[in-house]
């Protein structure tokens, strides 16, 4: 059985597919308590609310034996941070520079579903909205390990893979569990902006770019601005510093190749948009989740930093808008600019 399943989902395009146990070992429950103890979680209050389920699989759905982990390679044809550079363009993290891929990989999770469904069998598929622990699943499917960066890590698609996962009642043979290949290597931690990292493996998310441009609501604190630099949505810069990545062959999802007009946008056509046009820019993309107000507070973030003289117009504009925290941003871009 696991072998049609590993052809189906192959035909469906994934390219990892690994099996496990629908259970997490005692110290993976134990980290997940110390990160919600230590409140690294910020204001993901979620993530505490149903912590018990998402501790332990068959909390979540009792019926379940087994967990099917499949990924998706999004992995960039070109340097993720060349945007980084172009100090008057935003930078909007890779896996957001088209379709959601939540959209995408439950799609196919419901067609192969339906093919394990067919042999009798209580299925139930999950795409990062769900209380599971996506990544501690996938290393004990063997699809990769959880890097110093505490994100997945593949030999063959470096840290480039979207998740998604099918809970079953059927009994399939686990894989064996990847092991950790990172060394003594600290790239990762190295390369954060922010300082994100208190320790190998350990993520502060208070601190996390990815986290303040996209889960936090409200303004950013200053301490963090300087170092956002031009990141308007998500941060890679820990993802690509993964020297793993040399072994990965750019993605081949159609859906999520990048939008002309997102590798590198304008950061004085996104300041222009207003809430009608925002969400037509981004209907589809993952973006639109955050909303006009949140995105558009980024903008301005990141038009402080350019330091360019030519967008102090563009920051004079959002320190009108009529969001407090917009115009806050606004005004915080100006003083940037004029100094």
């Amino acid at each position: 059985m696991k072998a049609a399943i590993t052809a189906r989902a192959k035909a469906l395009g994934f390219d990892a597919i690994g099996f496990t146990a629908a259970a997490l070992t005692p110290q993976q429950r134990d980290g997940l308590q110390a990160y919600l103890a230590a409140n690294h979680h910020g204001t993901m209050g979620w993530m505490e609310a149903r912590a018990e389920q998402r501790a332990d699989p068959r909390s979540l759905w009792p019926e379940a034996i087994s967990v099917i982990s499949l990924g998706l390679s999004y992995a960039p044809e070109s340097d993720p941070l060349a945007t980084l550079k172009l100090p008057d363009a935003g930078n909007i993290s890779i896996y957001a520079r088209n379709r959601d891929y939540h959209d995408i990989i439950k799609g196919r999770l419901k067609h192969l579903g339906q093919f394990i469904a067919a042999q009798n069998s209580g299925v139930k598929v999950f795409v990062d909205t769900a209380p599971v622990m996506e990544k501690p699943l996938a290393q004990q499917a063997g699809l990769g390990w959880q890097g110093k960066h505490t994100n997945l890590v593949s030999r063959q698609h470096g840290s480039w893979l979207l998740l998604g996962e099918i809970f079953t009642t059927l009994a399939l043979p686990p894989d064996p569990p990847e092991r950790d290949h990172c060394g003594s290597c600290q790239a990762c931690i190295i390369a954060c902006p922010t300082d994100a990292f208190p320790a190998p493996y350990k993520l502060d998310a208070r601190r996390c770019i990815s986290y303040l441009t996209i889960e936090h609501d409200g303004p950013i604190a200053e301490e963090f601005r300087t170092a956002i630099g031009n990141h308007i949505y998500g941060c890679d810069d820990c993802l690509a510093a993964c020297p793993w990545n040399k072994f990965a062959k750019a993605g081949q999802e159609a859906k999520l190749a990048h939008r002309a007009d997102l590798i590198s946008p304008n950061l004085t056509e996104l300041a222009r948009l207003d809430d009608a046009a925002f969400r037509i820019k981004f209907s589809g993309s993952p973006i639109k989740r955050i909303g006009r107000n949140r995105f558009v507070r980024n903008v301005a973030i990141a038009i402080g930093n350019s330091g360019n003289p030519d967008l102090l117009a563009s920051a004079e504009m959002l320190a009108g808008d009529v969001d407090p925290v917009v115009a806050e941003a606004g005004h915080w871009a100006i003083g940037q600019i004029n100094s």
